[in-house]
């Protein structure tokens, strides 16, 4: 029976059995992440090519958004590095960065990346972000967080840079500027790295980038350093964004959708391994993959409204959030609020913020990205997904981001598709004193009765595998000195079978009954065997070649069992008179 959807409570189950015990927890947390919002929205804003304002207003009304509807007590959502580097990628080929035309373009992307979130949750397809591999994310993002730290050289570096989202051109640039470095810039930047580097080492849940932000504010202040070359923030404007609506328009949705589609992807499957891995560590509240689709879609619905960037959840800020002692979704409407307090009252105080400080906590926040030991981890485990993992992360670094991602959307349904056409196979034996059968490559000393090929396969079969399952048969067959006089098929891996694999499978028998070697069938699922009846195949073959195990068919060859009881492995919901 098909499972219904969850339905979508206006009232969260957090608020609805809160405890006043809880606001103190979730108090300090939303501070301390709100703290934290505030540098780390206004650096990733820059990333993707807007404003530094634009990231604070990301961090208001999405925040809420998400809290109120999404099913994670802990997760931070707000701007973060990979989304903002699609979108910087995305729109920088339809328009020039600062332009009214590509704030108009983001705002079309964002909400287009909430409606295609929106609609494959409410339509319950979250299965589709598996179709990314481990590998292939681990790739993407790594290339990614080489890409954004080479991004921000220009403000650290204090040289003038096209925006390019290739690591070839890049270095091309940058070579022939490293002579026009700016030195005082050069030295801010890197004190600020090294000061960011060691809070991020010692104090993970101290406001360190906030501390360093205004510590590098007095500093350029004091001694006036934008008056010597340091290029600082300038004047950000104050209050809140409103919600507004940009023309539509229906060439640039199309241009947008396969970047809109790739962040809608990319956020949603960050997000959901953040929330799934803080909530392995409490058993108060369940996850629910569809809701939180159409939570993460909601929250970039509104930050489509307000005009600002996509949105997702963000590992460190989420951790920080966990640490920090949160309890519900309370703690991030409270970032919301300090964020809204800072964008009402405090905006300038920030006019003297350094570029190259912002770069700094960009370089720092996208470095645990770049994660070398589990690429270690992969060439030691399992070397198809290192070489999947090397293709992507080759291919977004010098091909760009968008053929990056599709580069492992398409390695990753070429090895579905490999493994399902190539599955694992094996010829069985019994062992010793037990009811198991297991691989005769593996094991030794298995018992295998003379004339007797037991095979498993272990896939459904369809038009793709079918002739892959005759094949590995037939090599079996040949590989054995005695001669075959009977065949037990172990159906336990295969739980479906379509039309063309059916078609085969009645040509194999019929040919193994010309050869003098009958096919037993056992552990065969009620679909398989729906399916069967429906063939007559099963007519074809009669009862006595059904059994519920294999064991019962080896036994029965050696005249030690009878058949199976009456009905139980013939047993069939297909209706009588298909």
């Amino acid at each position: 029976m098909k499972r219904k959807a969850k339905p979508i409570k206006f009232i969260p189950d957090w608020l609805r059995h809160y405890e006043r015990g809880d606001f103190r927890f979730d108090l300090v947390a939303g501070l301390t992440v709100g703290v934290m919002l505030i540098p780390q929205g206004m650096a990733y804003a820059m990333i993707a090519g807007l404003p530094p304002v634009y990231g604070l207003y990301a961090s208001t009304l999405p925040a809420v958004i998400y809290a109120w509807f999404g099913t994670s007590r802990h997760l931070s959502v707000g701007p973060g590095a990979l989304t903002a580097l699609l979108t910087a990628a995305g729109v920088g080929l339809i328009a020039q960065a600062g332009t009214t035309e590509y704030m108009a373009m983001v705002t079309i992307l964002v909400l287009t990346v909430g409606l295609i979130q929106f609609t494959l949750g409410f339509a319950r397809l979250g299965f589709l972000v598996n179709f990314l591999s481990h590998p292939v994310i681990l790739g993407f993002t790594s290339a990614a967080a080489i890409l954004i730290g080479l991004s921000q050289l220009k403000h650290l570096l204090g040289i003038s840079l096209t925006k390019t989202q290739h690591i070839q051109e890049i270095f091309m640039e940058l070579i022939p500027q490293l002579t026009n470095i700016h030195l005082l810039t050069l030295l801010l930047g890197s004190a600020g790295l090294v000061i960011l580097i060691l809070f991020q080492k010692y104090l993970r849940t101290f406001p360190g980038a906030l501390v360093t932000v205004f510590a590098s504010i007095l500093v350029t202040w004091l001694f006036r350093l934008d008056l010597q070359g340091i290029k600082i923030v300038g004047q950000i404007p104050g209050g809140l964004s409103l919600p507004k609506f940009t023309s539509f328009s229906l060439p640039n949705f199309m241009t947008l959708f396969p970047t809109a589609f790739a962040i809608a992807l990319v956020s949603f499957m960050e997000s959901t391994a953040i929330a799934r891995a803080i909530q392995a560590r409490h058993r108060n509240y369940q996850l629910d993959t569809n809701r939180e689709l159409i939570s993460i879609g909601l929250a970039n619905i509104s930050s489509g409204l307000i005009q600002s960037t996509p949105v997702t959840g963000g590992m460190s800020r989420s951790s920080v959030n966990d640490l920090a002692g949160a309890r519900t979704g309370m703690s991030m409407i409270i970032s919301s609020v300090l964020i809204v307090m800072t964008l009402l009252f405090l905006t300038p105080l920030f006019y003297f913020l350094p570029n190259a400080i912002l770069a700094a906590v960009i370089m720092v926040a996208v470095s645990s990205l770049l994660k070398i030991s589990e690429a270690r981890k992969l060439w030691k485990l399992d070397r198809k997904d290192f070489w999947m993992m090397m293709a992507t992360f080759t291919g977004t670094l010098f091909l760009g981001i968008g053929p990056g991602i599709g580069i492992g959307v398409l390695l990753s349904l070429g090895w579905i598709i490999f493994e399902t056409s190539y599955p694992h196979h094996a010829e069985l034996g019994k062992v010793p004193g037990s009811h198991s059968f297991r691989n005769v490559r593996r094991f030794k000393n298995l018992e295998v009765a003379e004339g007797v090929l037991i095979f498993r396969f272990d896939a459904p079969l369809f038009f793709a595998n079918i002739n892959r399952f005759r094949e590995v048969l037939s090599d079996y067959k040949k590989q054995r000195k005695d001669l075959i006089h009977t065949i037990i098929i172990d159906m336990e891996g295969i739980h479906s079978i379509d039309s063309s694999a059916l078609e085969v499978f009645t040509d194999l028998v019929e040919e193994t009954k010309k050869e003098n070697i009958q096919i037993l069938l056992a552990e065969v699922k009620g679909p398989v065997r729906d399916k069967f009846y429906r063939s007559g195949l099963t007519a074809k073959l009669g009862q006595s070649h059904f059994f519920v195990t294999v064991e019962d068919a080896f036994d029965a060859i050696k005249g030690q069992k009878k058949d199976s009881p009456s009905g139980i492995a013939m047993q069939t919901n297909a209706a009588p008179d298909l």
